[in-house]
């Protein structure tokens, strides 16, 4: 990590406005630290930080690009080339990266792509004990999709690098989903690549919901007036500080990062990469959060309930907080609403007015059945799942805490995953499970805690919906 910090800072990576030190780009404004509890390893403020400060700073000539490969590889660029328009442009940075990797120590990257990990956890890596684990038919549809879709674009591709002449390694499956999950998980927006850059240094801070922090606090106020003045005593090392934004490549030539709130020293400074639900992180990061604002659980729909109005599909969900969304709750009204009335009502019902105390009573005891019927359905309840995380995570240290389980835990679950590895489970106190097992049990951890976060909100929407419904009694047993 010191040669890469040394190798990142003679490219002209900075945590400052300043030029970086000989020794490392990092240090005045940000450090490499680990955080066991909130993404790993990360980087922590070295100082006190203020909202939109600078934190960090890439030339663009430490941007992994496919431009930048192919620039110094005109064999890269002609063979792309000549497979275009076919090629995505994610496809090609994936055959640029599996090329330097190829290069070994005499690749320009080698420092850069010998910190990167061994390993990911995105949906697409989960193989099918991981994917049924996920219990839910819309995950497991999308884990299915993404890894169809990836394997798809590395068949198409074979042939470009085999004429390449790359390593067989290096054609296998397992290579080019590795490069994908780089490419998916690290990638920084560009304006001139869709598949945007990866960025030395900066693909290290880990994620923050873009929305955690919304409230403009005093403090982010004198922030922001510090920012302004000394823009103004001092143009050129202010002269984007005024973005309270997470970063962007910017018209000086440079991918910039700035703080998106107030840090204290030590803290994890973190950086929002855009709106996801929990499916979605970990569909192309590889995470998930406990507590994500944006969240949104769906439950099956009828057909007619889905198609009514013009809300679209991805509209009708239900928030974190377990309750129903805007669109969904007007959907709803509408669907219960007599067929010869809803032209008459739509306006109303279009502002998200409520109609009657009896129709939202029938859509309140709708949800409360589905919600029901959607938890009774799936093989598992929240605290077998609980349950199952704690095991799940006592297992990655030692296979003694088998002993603890009761034979149904172990029969329902664990006897089946080490089946499906073809794993013989020796139950000595000493005993450690090989790597591939370990990191399979990592990906079924996620794929529990999914579906516990999934089984929470639909719990929170039936104790939401009840308490509407007894206050909407009441009022109407006194009129």
């Amino acid at each position: 990590m010191e040669a890469l910090l040394r190798w990142a800072a003679e490219l002209g990576v900075s945590d400052s406005p300043s030029a970086p030190s000989p020794s490392s780009c990092l240090g005045r404004s940000v450090l490499i630290a680990d955080f066991p509890d909130a993404g790993g390893r990360g980087l922590a403020a070295a100082r006190d930080l203020r909202r939109g400060e600078l934190v960090l700073r890439a030339p663009r000539a430490a941007l992994l690009t496919s431009g930048r490969v192919m620039d110094d590889d005109p064999r890269i660029a002609s063979s792309v080339a000549s497979h275009l328009p076919r090629l995505s442009s994610v496809q090609t940075l994936i055959i640029c990266l599996l090329s330097e990797v190829g290069k070994g120590k005499s690749s320009n990257w080698y420092l850069y792509l010998s910190q990167l990990p061994s390993y990911y956890t995105i949906l697409a890596t989960f193989n099918d004990f991981e994917t049924e684990a996920l219990q839910v038919d819309e995950a497991i549809w999308v884990a299915q999709k993404a890894l169809r879709g990836i394997r798809s674009d590395w068949e198409e591709a074979t042939p470009l690098m085999k004429g390449l002449g790359f390593k067989p390694k290096l054609l296998m499956f397992k290579s080019w989903i590795w490069a994908f999950a780089t490419v998916s998980s690290r990638t920084l927006h560009i304006a001139w690549d869709d598949a945007g850059c990866l960025c030395p240094i900066g693909d290290l801070f880990n994620y923050a919901a873009p929305n955690d922090d919304n409230s403009s606090t005093d403090e982010d106020r004198d922030d922001m007036m510090h920012q302004e003045t000394n823009k103004m005593l001092d143009q050129t090392d202010f002269d984007s500080s005024e973005k309270l934004t997470d970063g962007g490549y910017e018209d000086v030539n440079e991918y910039r990062l700035y703080a998106r709130k107030r840090y204290r020293k030590g803290e994890q400074v973190l950086l929002a990469y855009g709106t996801y639900t929990n499916l979605e992180l970990l569909e192309h990061y590889g995470f998930l959060l406990g507590e994500n604002p944006n969240e949104k659980i769906y439950i099956p729909l009828d057909l007619d309930l889905c198609m009514i109005g013009s809300w679209p599909r991805d509209s009708l969900y239900i928030l974190p907080n377990g309750h129903p969304s805007f669109a969904l709750l007007c959907a709803l009204r509408l669907w219960t609403t007599p067929r010869n009335r809803r032209k008459a009502l739509s306006h109303q019902i279009y502002s998200g007015s409520l109609l009657s105390v009896e129709n939202e009573l029938e859509i309140l005891k709708w949800l409360v059945k589905k919600c029901k019927e959607t938890l009774q359905q799936l093989p598992t309840t929240i605290e077998f799942d609980d349950n199952l995380l704690v095991l799940l995570c006592k297992l990655q240290n030692s296979t003694s805490c088998i002993t603890e389980m009761n034979r149904s835990i172990f029969e329902q679950e664990f006897a089946p995953f080490f089946r499906f590895h073809g794993f013989k489970l020796d139950c000595s106190i000493h005993s450690k499970l090989p790597v591939r097992l370990l990191r399979s049990l990592e990906r079924w951890g996620l794929a529990v805690q999914w579906r516990c976060n999934y089984k929470r909100t639909l719990t929170k929407c039936i104790v939401h919906c009840k308490s509407l419904v007894h206050e909407l009694s009441l009022q109407q047993n006194q009129q």
